[in-house]
Formats: C-alpha cells, structure tokens, sequence
C-alpha cells in the first residue's frame, strides 16, 4: 500500500509540474490584465523546439532554453496585437494556439515517434529522499520539478511582496490609476505577457524532454486549456497554483491505475476538462470574478482617453 501512495504521489508531482510552470505565467499575465488563451500554442511550441534542439545537440538544457526563448517570442505576438493594437483577447490568444498547433504539427512531422537520447535525469536528494512515503515521490525528481516548487514561491513573493509586483497588480486593477501614479502600463503587461510566454514554452519543454521524451502530434492534448481554469482555480496565486497543480497532476495519474476497479479511464481523464469548464463558466460571470478575486480590468485593453 505505501509503495501504491508513493508511486502515485510520484506520478501526480511529474503530471502536475507542466501545468504549475504554465500556470504561473499565466497568473502573471492576467494578473497584469491581459488573459492570454494562446497557453496551448506557446506549449505546444516550447514542446517542439526543445525536443528538436535537444535531439540536434544532445543536450537537454539547451533544449530548455531554447523553447523559453520560442515560448517568450510567441508570446509577444499576442502582446502586440491585444496591448498595441488593442485587438480582443479572446480571439487574440485562439489565434496563437491554432498557430502553434499548427506550426509544431509541421516542424516535428519527421520526428514522430523518435526517443530522444538524452532525457533529463532525475537527481535523489540525500537524507530527504529516504523519508516514507513523500521522500521517493517529493525529493527524487528531476531538476524542473524542483524548479517549479522555488519558481511558486519566489513568483508569489515577486508578486504579493515586492514593489514590482504591487504594480503589476495595480495594472491589472486599475490601469487608469497606475499611469496616473507614472507606472507604465503598457510595459508592465508586456513584461508579464513575456513572463507567462516563456514559462508556458518551458513547460512544453518539461513534456518533451522529461515527462515523454519523445514528440508526438498534439504532444500538449489540451493541457494548455487546464492551465487557463487553474489560473482561475488558484485565485490568481501561484502558492495556491502548486498545490491545485498536484491535483490536477493526480486525476491524471489515476487514469489507468484505476482501471483494474472497473473505473473506466476515459471517464477520470475527462475530469481535469470538466472542471475546467465549470471554472470557466463560473468565472466568466462578472460578479462572481469580482468575488474571487479577479483583476477588474481582465481582458480590458486600455486606452488612456477612457476612464474605468
């Protein structure tokens, strides 16, 4: 029974660390007033570009570091049209998922179902990784994994802690005021557009080179859709993203464990959509985002003649 818990603690951290590495860019990104539903494309793209540069080099951090870059760069595309040109969000943000989809289907079609030979290696942290039950599932990951973890906790203290953070809350509250207060709306939504683009091509890259090292078509399968309701599910906090990540990692992971109960796998893999769906739906309402949390000028673009 414990080595069952371990295991599948295991493989809901692994299944979880692509959608807290999203989520906290998206967190950012929105949090600034900027909803980006591109996070699919930007993933599906960092999964290509790191894949392919890790198999043309042998080496999997430049693959990382690649598809950061490619994931910031797509990124920007979004941050043009809706913070420049004031394009809708909404349609902005689906015009890049179907770019990278698309894109990504044509760049990786010659490595279908090629391994990669180098994969990122799991590192055991001593003392730590001996502790029953959360030691083999907690401390002997691979190194993204603890990334992620740090990455939540220094994200939460840039955003809620500093004053950098203060303004990009401040921005996506009330874009009016801050200009008004000499903070630079325009380059403050760029930045958290470019912050979020960048983690969401790292955790394309985690899929490729760690979780399955390997490049499929539609390698993300919609995980870029859960990343938009944890955004919402954590309340725009990248602490409460950690833990609500791991959850939806564990739903994943249960797929197929539980098939010899006669639970049906399709059914447990279609709960992490379905509650995306309810998350979205209820979040969509403008009195219940006010509520939660929301930032008030969420998908708003702003424009300097007009007053919130």
């Amino acid at each position: 029974m414990q080595s069952y818990i371990e295991t599948l603690l295991y493989s809901a951290i692994r299944a979880g660390t692509p959608l807290l590495i999203a989520t906290i860019g998206e967190i950012y990104a929105e949090r600034s007033g900027v909803m980006n539903l591109g996070v699919e494309g930007m993933m599906i793209m960092g999964a290509v570009t790191g894949y392919m540069v890790t198999y043309m080099f042998n080496d999997p951090w430049i693959g990382i570091l690649a598809a950061i870059i490619v994931g910031g760069l797509i990124s920007l595309i979004h941050a043009f049209l809706s913070i420049t040109l004031r394009v809708n969000q909404v349609v902005s943000g689906l015009s890049l998922t179907m770019l990278g989809l698309g894109l990504s289907s044509i760049m990786g079609k010659k490595y279908v179902g090629i391994s990669l030979p180098v994969t990122i290696i799991p590192i055991k942290i001593p003392i730590l990784s001996e502790i029953p039950i959360i030691g083999p599932s907690l401390f002997s990951q691979d190194p993204i994994v603890y990334i992620s973890m740090i990455l939540a906790i220094i994200m939460w203290i840039i955003l809620f802690k500093t004053s950098f953070g203060m303004k990009i809350r401040a921005v996506g509250e009330n874009p009016a005021a801050a200009d008004s207060a000499g903070i630079n709306v325009f380059m403050i939504r760029y930045i958290c557009v470019l912050i979020g683009g960048m983690l969401s091509g790292l955790a394309g890259a985690y899929l490729s080179e760690s979780y399955t090292p390997a490049w499929i078509e539609n390698l993300t399968a919609g995980i870029g859709w859960i990343v938009i309701g944890l955004t919402i599910f954590s309340l725009w906090n990248p602490l409460r993203a950690l833990w609500g990540s791991y959850f939806f990692g564990g739903i994943r992971a249960l797929q197929f464990r539980l098939q010899p109960l006669g639970i049906s796998p399709n059914i447990l893999a279609m709960l992490p959509y379905a509650s995306t769906i309810i998350v979205l739906s209820i979040g969509a309402k403008e009195t219940i985002r006010k509520r939660i949390g929301a930032p008030s000028a969420l998908g708003k673009p702003y424009i300097r003649e007009e007053k919130y």
